[in-house]
């Protein structure tokens, strides 16, 4: 019989270890690649919905990511980057990022004070910065989804950007098809400063409208808004409901979207 003595032992558990050593490694190198590709960065666009910055909210913003001007001269009732669709974003780091807002070409008093934002890997999001100015306006972070609706539907979604419907505990929407009746009962109830409300399926159609009330009341506002494009390819369309400049109401129009045609 053959016996290892204790030298001999460590020696030939010391040469298998280095041997698989090589192997361990490359597949903590894959691990760390494969989670890197999956996290990727965020991609964002902003609205600038502040309605009484400066007269008549004329002033425009610069938005910061994390010390850096990502959205430079954002104007009232504007997207940034100019909207195109497909919808277009700007590349962001994903994680907790802070967010500070400034009268555009300065970098003192920020109009929106340092917030920070948990943003996913490879996601699309709406930023809106809503309120009024005097009041600590905020952004607001929207998760937006691009897929493309059923063949033969369109999709509507509506966020509120609206300062004045605080008071009133958000707005009451009403999505139909130009010409016909509305519906009895709003298809979204007490939307609040800042949300989204899930997309819309609706049959294609050319044209249709939306009516808007503030919460509870009979105050209506309402709009017809075209749609395009080809019912076989479907199209995502965005609404941002804001104030008029001054914020002394609600606007009559809403800041549409084309996110997918």
């Amino acid at each position: 019989m053959f016996l290892l003595t204790k030298t001999a032992s460590w020696r030939i558990n010391m040469f298998r270890l280095l041997k698989a050593l090589p192997l361990t490694l490359a597949v903590a190198a894959l691990s760390i690649v494969a989670t890197s590709c999956g996290s990727g960065s965020a991609r964002v666009r902003v609205v600038n919905a502040i309605p009484d910055n400066g007269s008549q909210g004329a002033i425009a913003l610069d938005i910061d990511i994390n010390g850096t001007k990502d959205f430079p001269s954002v104007q009232f009732d504007t997207v940034y980057p100019t909207q195109t669709t497909p919808a277009s974003y700007v590349s962001v780091p994903s994680g907790s990022d802070t967010i500070i807002a400034y009268d555009a070409g300065t970098t003192t008093n920020p109009v929106v004070n340092s917030n920070t934002a948990s943003l996913g890997g490879s996601t699309q999001y709406t930023m809106l910065l809503g309120g009024f100015s005097a009041h600590s306006p905020q952004p607001y972070l929207i998760t937006d989804n691009n897929t493309a609706p059923t063949t033969g539907n369109l999709e509507i979604r509506v966020i509120n950007g609206s300062a004045v419907s605080v008071a009133y505990n958000g707005i009451d929407v009403y999505v139909y098809q130009n010409g016909l009746q509305p519906p009895t009962t709003p298809q979204i109830s007490g939307l609040i400063l800042g949300s989204a409300s899930g997309y819309l399926p609706l049959t294609y159609e050319t044209n249709y409208c939306i009516d808007y009330y503030l919460h509870g009341t009979g105050t209506k506002y309402t709009g017809c808004f075209a749609q395009g494009g080809s019912s076989t390819a479907g199209q995502i369309t965005t609404l941002v409901i804001v104030d008029l400049p001054g914020g002394a109401a609600i606007s009559p129009t809403p800041l549409e979207m084309v996110d997918l045609n």
